[in-house]
């Protein structure tokens, strides 16, 4: 038993030792020491960083807002016939651009061109007894006869000269119905437009009514969008400053299809479901370029800041504090500066409204391997790093040499 605990009691003690590193050789126990002081040293000794620098531009930035809109056309009117008949002939091609007043399709007059001189025969009729009437009532009137005449039959002769005008009149508004009619059968075009597919063919017999083709006015032309609440402000601010110039651009905002647009009407009320408000834009058309039923991204020029601080979008960071910018100062080391981006500028560029000056250096590449303070190298946009010198390769081979040297010296 006594020898059980003794043995208890060494064990005990050496586990003591070992945790309060008693057990721990004098070189180990230097060893993260050592470390820990060529780490500090290569990191105090490391060059400056190679990091791409950029000025920040003062320019005028223009204030857009972007919506995605529907082209439409200015007028659509489907052509019908106002009378029924065989259908002679189309005379327009499907896809043709047509004139208002171009002749589009002629129906089978014979009808109603029998109707027409049906109504010129009975005027001509009712004029020959209109004049006869006429004739006998001037004489029954006149001082010689009018004694031997009664007055009752001077009244009748009377009266019936009146009939026979009216008569006259009512033939007269039957042949103005007829030609009226007669007109119809000559279909034309209603305004000025691109003709669609044909509805029907010729020889068909179609009523009135019966559509035709459709029409559809491009020139000029309609961008209908839509637009968030938040910026009915703005817009209405820039339509009381002068008119407000729209460029359509395509789906992939790669090139501008036309710029000649114009804000032509913002709708009178804002939408409870999306709380967005409607608006539509105005365009020339001239080259065709927007066709009915076309998506397009609409850009609305609102305002332009004159003189804004503009620098690369890459060169914005975001951290708990928001967002910063490094910039580089005369010494080439770097400071963090807190700043407040704006509108943006094109697809690379981003307008600063607080924190920054025009013509300050601004880190826009690398800035993810920097701390405030660090010593950098500024390249220009699209600069590499030039590669390092033999005397600079060598002078790092010595330092690797050394200090393998001094961390495989004896302990």
């Amino acid at each position: 038993k006594i020898v059980l605990l003794v043995v208890a009691v060494l064990v005990v003690a050496f586990i003591g030792m070992r945790m309060l590193g008693g057990g721990k050789p004098k070189g180990e126990a230097g060893k993260p020491a050592a470390a820990a002081g060529r780490g500090g040293g290569e990191e105090r000794n490391a060059g400056p960083v190679p990091v791409t620098v950029v000025e920040a531009a003062r320019q005028d930035v223009p204030v857009y807002a972007s919506a995605l809109g529907t082209v439409a056309a200015m007028n659509t009117v489907t052509v019908s016939p106002q009378v029924g008949g065989q259908l002679i002939s189309l005379n327009f091609k499907e896809g043709q651009e047509v004139k208002k007043g171009d002749l589009l399709a002629q129906i089978d007059p014979r009808t109603l061109q029998a109707s027409y001189d049906e109504a010129a025969a009975a005027k001509r009729q009712n004029q020959a007894q209109l004049a006869t009437a006429r004739a006998n009532f001037q004489r029954s009137n006149s001082p010689e006869y009018r004694q031997y005449v009664a007055k009752t039959d001077l009244d009748t002769q009377r009266n019936q000269v009146a009939q026979y005008e009216s008569a006259v009149a009512a033939n007269e508004a039957s042949m103005r119905a007829a030609q009226v009619q007669l007109q119809y059968t000559r279909v034309t075009a209603p305004i000025s437009g691109i003709a669609g597919i044909r509805a029907v063919d010729a020889g068909n017999v179609v009523s009135a009514g019966t559509a035709l083709v459709t029409l559809t006015q491009i020139h000029p032309i309609h961008v209908v969008f839509n637009l968030p609440e938040r910026q009915l402000p703005d817009v209405r601010q820039a339509q009381q400053a002068g008119p407000v110039t729209i460029a359509a651009l395509d789906r992939n905002d790669s090139h501008v299809l036309t710029d000649g647009g114009r804000l032509d009407v913002v709708d009178n009320q804002i939408s409870s479901d999306s709380g967005t408000f409607r608006a539509r834009a105005v365009f020339d058309n001239a080259d065709n370029l927007l066709w009915p039923g076309q998506f397009v991204n609409v850009r609305m020029q609102l305002r332009t800041i004159a003189g804004g601080v503009v620098i690369p979008t890459q060169a914005v960071m975001r951290g708990p504090d928001g967002e910063y910018v490094y910039i580089v100062k005369p010494d080439n080391t770097v400071a963090m500066q807190t700043v407040k981006s704006g509108v943006e500028v094109g697809d690379s560029n981003v307008q600063i409204t607080e924190g920054l000056k025009g013509g300050e250096r601004v880190v826009s590449e690398g800035q993810f391997r920097l701390k405030p303070g660090s010593k950098v190298t500024a390249l220009k946009p699209g600069e590499t790093p030039a590669p390092p010198t033999d005397a600079e390769l060598k002078a790092a081979a010595q330092q690797q040499g050394g200090g393998g040297r001094r961390g495989g010296g004896p302990r």
